[in-house]
């Protein structure tokens, strides 16, 4: 109980220094807040990224051909009727999955569509010519579209292109089909081709008579942030918690070196109550600041920027684990300096290595994909533990994993205490 007591006493005077909270609260809600504002906040993230709608001009010059009227009753119900290859690339374009990215309009030269894009009246020309499907329904053909777009966009023509790509690839497989059969046979019959195609058909999902020939869905909402923007933010507020945790854990832990210097310490030793219990208090006084941190920080980063932090259970073992290692590493780290002076080398730059080596991975997320080796620097100190938690719960991991980040994170915790303990209990022995 006086170790408790000395715990809270030493808490409260920890959180009666406005130069503490200011460092424990307002810088991680500051430089999180900072990123907020420069992506210009979240109010519709909701509503994700609004992509623009892409202006498709489309000269649609196929005349058809024999060979594609014979397989054109064998296509999905979906894209029907058609009596030529371009006839379902205008078809397809016009589904509307697409009508919030594409707006769809014909001309009737190839001359035309440039100009409505030279002229900026659309962002995408797509011409068919005249022999496509021709070109294409010939064992042997290769048919071409041209795609004239306009130099200063990117996602429009990208969505474009990758709409006609998969079009293609999915043509193109029935047509190989076609050829394997023609090559086994020895006949080019165009019932025998149509028959081909309506069995491959039937064997894909485009083969379903309720089914265009792309499959078009919307992302589904999940409880975790969709928007990349809100994901990068929460990103950064969950770094800067860990980062700050274990900045309080090394200076509340800075204390017994500032009493040792002091004599206050000394005093408190021939007092009754034992050094074990005094040691005790004033470790356990660590712990909690960096609970009440951390526990206060992540309901601000709900409140003030809507971040999802998970599921509750995997939550708390995550936060528990972290506050284990913040508030031990900083007993650790304390124990192997013999005064503050030294405490001020370590504050400003060994936390700051090992805190920044730690949110390695936050760092290099813009990249797609973290690499490998952010991974390996990452675990090697403990604070890249507590933002792989923090991520996981985030991401909604199983719990098995979470369970495994939080065993490394007591695991560590345990080392680090006895460590300090023992160095401690030599030193005021």
């Amino acid at each position: 109980m006086k170790a408790f007591n000395i715990a809270v006493k030493d808490m409260i005077r920890s959180f009666r220094s406005t130069f503490a909270l200011v460092f424990m609260f307002g810088v991680p809600l500051l430089l999180t807040g900072m990123f907020y504002f420069m992506f210009g906040g979240m109010g519709k993230s909701s509503q994700g990224f609004n992509v623009p709608v892409t202006k498709v001009v489309v000269a649609n010059l196929d005349e058809g051909g024999a060979t594609f009227n014979a397989t054109a009753a064998n296509l999905p119900a979906g894209v029907q009727p058609a009596s030529s290859l371009g006839d379902l690339v205008v078809s397809v374009l016009q589904e509307k999955g697409f009508a919030d990215l594409l707006q769809v309009s014909l001309v009737d030269s190839a001359e035309a569509a440039r100009t409505a894009v030279d002229t900026q009246r659309a962002g995408v020309a797509l011409i068919i010519p005249a022999n496509f499907s021709e070109s294409f329904s010939a064992l042997n053909g290769q048919a071409v579209l041209e795609l004239y777009k306009d130099p200063t966009l990117t996602l429009g023509p990208s969505i474009v292109q990758s709409i006609m790509a998969q079009f293609m690839d999915e043509m193109s497989a029935a047509k190989v089909a076609v050829d394997v059969v023609t090559r086994q046979t020895g006949s080019s019959d165009p019932a025998l081709v149509g028959q081909v195609v309506s069995l491959y058909m039937a064997g894909t999902q485009s083969g379903d008579q309720g089914t265009a020939l792309l499959d078009t869905r919307s992302p589904v909402a999940t409880k975790t942030q969709s928007n990349p923007v809100s994901l990068i933010i929460s990103f950064i507020m969950a770094g800067m918690t860990i980062f700050y945790a274990f900045f309080t854990g090394t200076s509340t832990a800075q204390t017994i070196l500032h009493e040792q210097e002091a004599g206050t310490l000394a005093r408190l030793f021939t007092t009754p109550t034992s050094q074990a219990t005094i040691l005790g208090g004033k470790f356990l006084a660590v712990g909690l600041t960096v609970g009440v941190q951390m526990t206060i920080l992540l309901i601000l980063g709900r409140l003030i920027f809507n971040i999802q932090w998970g599921s509750l259970v995997p939550l708390a073992f995550i936060t528990a684990g972290t506050v284990l290692a913040a508030s031990t590493f900083g007993i650790f780290v304390m124990s192997l300096l013999k005064n503050t002076k030294q405490s001020g080398a370590v504050l400003g730059g060994v936390l700051t290595v090992t805190g920044m080596a730690g949110m390695i991975k936050i760092f290099t997320m813009g990249s797609g994909s973290t690499p490998a080796w952010a991974d390996v620097v990452g675990m090697v100190v403990p604070q890249g533990w507590g933002v792989r938690g923090l991520t996981q719960v985030m991401g909604g991991a199983p719990m098995k994993d979470v369970l495994v980040t939080f065993g490394v994170l007591a695991v560590m915790s345990a080392v680090f205490f006895s460590i300090g303990v023992l160095r401690f209990q030599k030193r005021f022995a």
